[in-house]
């Protein structure tokens, strides 16, 4: 995950990259931090995600998908 952008998770473009950023989610690390507060449940991330960021349901679970292999291999 390493300094990694926010727009390097899958499903995060420019613009929800933006929006999270200006919520304080400036970097890939930090939304895996939320994933991981939200005990690792994709339903809740991606809610959380659309609410935060107005990211659509393909985009959030893509994203989710992303964390939660990423969680499966290195923790």
């Amino acid at each position: 995950m390493g300094d990694k952008p926010v727009t390097a998770l899958s499903g995060i473009g420019e613009t929800l990259g933006k929006k999270l950023e200006d919520q304080g989610f400036d970097k890939a690390s930090v939304v895996l931090g939320q994933f991981l507060l939200l005990k690792k449940d994709t339903e809740m991330f991606t809610d959380w995600l659309k609410d935060a960021s107005g990211a659509n349901s393909r985009q959030a679970g893509s994203c989710a998908q992303c964390l939660k292999e990423w969680c499966d291999a290195f923790l």
